[in-house]
């Protein structure tokens, strides 16, 4: 992401990637390694995946980032308790010597992404080197935060995208070198992703990779709320120090394009009639006969138009769409580019859940943010909720927006693949 012709605003000092000593199971001591992995702990679908991925490994990577006791206090401590005993026990153990790692994830439907993991120097105030493009919860942020600090661990690596020249560079040849060797780790998930690890621990090679990223800046593409942990969890600490730092994949989309998928919204406390009820004179509603894959690309066809959302819940579909520009105009904020005033999330959270519906975003009590579209629906229709399926953002107006230095509206964007929690953690510790 190159910033010549943009504004001092935008000016970074660059990517400063460190070789850490990864955490990583071990093999001889866990079932398998696709059984103590999981999805990064926002996509768990609680309580279902939770209790799904506990059941299938009493090591399960979601006994450390989802711990389940009474009290957030209690969690926090057994996540550090259960971390002391598995690296006591063996269960996790350091590597030998500090190095980078490439990770690479491969789908049958021809997806290959590969990336380098490492531990990022966060940026300083006004070093615009990695860009944030979506608002953060803050409850959630204090969680997370509450954990790393009580297990002193960054458990899931951040997915960062950058943009590489397009000749072969530093960094993606030392990529497909390494990746043409014995990896450390091979594995297949549930889901059909196969996931290997290599470590890059040879001086020259770290320092090419290094000066190659230190070019470059960084668009945050999953973990907004953990970028934000890390921040404040640096500022509680004098500098230098571990905290400085925090564990990122970054992924040159030059080379292997990401995937970006919508953030689905369950309301749990509004039924889908009472939904559609509110919208009458203000958007235009047609019910929708079909199966959930018609159904979506009525959505993606009504959304090359304008705004347009999918409800879900009773049993049908209901394409909400065209809405009244004169309400648009009245609770819209207008201090914001047109780029952003027209996305969907924009329009959903500033006039359907502030203005219509009356849904607070703030409280997990009335609203659940959902990755999976089918789970979504499915649990709108066993609790009596609605379910608001949305379109899938374009990333050049993700990259675009993030580069003007303005944010979206909260989960706006799912871009995969997400990198599998439990692969290699970090420890500040060591």
């Amino acid at each position: 992401m190159d910033t010549a012709g943009h504004s001092e605003a935008t000016a970074h000092r660059g990517l400063e990637l460190t070789p850490f000593r990864g955490l990583r199971y071990d093999p001889d001591r866990v079932g398998s390694l696709a059984a103590v992995t999981s999805p990064p702990y926002d996509v768990v679908v609680r309580p279902d995946g939770l209790l799904h991925l506990e059941s299938a490994d009493p090591y399960n990577i979601v006994r450390l980032i989802l711990p389940q006791a009474a009290t957030p206090t209690a969690r926090d401590e057994q996540a550090a308790r259960t971390l002391r005993r598995w690296l006591a026990e063996g269960i996790l153990t350091p590597d030998p010597e500090p190095g980078l790692y490439v990770y690479e994830q491969r789908a049958d439907d021809g997806l290959l992404q590969r990336g380098v993991i490492g531990a990022l120097r966060l940026p300083e105030p006004g070093d615009r080197s990695v860009l944030p493009h979506e608002d953060v919860m803050h409850h959630v942020v204090a969680e997370r935060a509450a954990l790393m600090r009580a297990t002193s661990a960054n458990f899931e690596p951040l997915l960062l995208t950058y943009r590489g020249d397009s000749a072969p560079n530093p960094t993606s040849t030392t990529v497909e070198r390494a990746a043409e060797r014995p990896p450390l780790l091979a594995t297949t998930t549930e889901d059909g992703y196969r996931h290997r690890l290599w470590s890059i621990t040879g001086p020259e090679e770290i320092a090419r990779v290094r000066s190659d990223l230190s070019r470059h800046q960084a668009l945050i593409a999953d973990g907004h709320h953990r970028w934000a942990t890390y921040h404040d969890l640096r500022a509680e600490h004098p500098s230098p120090s571990p905290w400085d730092y925090g564990l990122v994949l970054l992924v040159d989309t030059a080379r292997y394009p990401l995937r970006v998928r919508a953030i689905h919204r369950l309301l749990h406390d509004l039924p889908v009639g009472d939904a559609l009820t509110a919208l009458k004179g203000h958007f235009h509603v047609r019910r929708v006969d079909a199966p959930l894959d018609e159904a979506l690309a009525t959505l993606a066809e009504a959304a090359e138009g304008g705004n347009a959302f999918l409800l879900a819940g009773d049993g049908a579909f209901h394409l909400v769409d065209r809405p009244d520009p004169e309400l648009l105009s009245r609770t819209v904020p207008t201090d914001r580019p047109e780029a952003w005033r027209t996305l969907d999330a924009t329009v959903l959270h500033s006039t359907l859940l502030a203005h219509l519906w009356h849904v607070p975003e703030d409280s997990a009590a009335h609203i659940s943010y959902i990755h999976d579209t089918a789970a979504t629906v499915e649990k709108a229709e066993r609790d009596g909720g609605t379910a608001v399926l949305l379109h899938p953002v374009r990333e050049e107006v993700v990259r675009d927006l993030a580069r003007q230095g303005v944010t979206m509206p909260r989960k706006s964007t799912s871009f995969g693949p997400k990198p599998a929690s439990g692969l290699v953690l970090r420890t500040l510790d060591l």
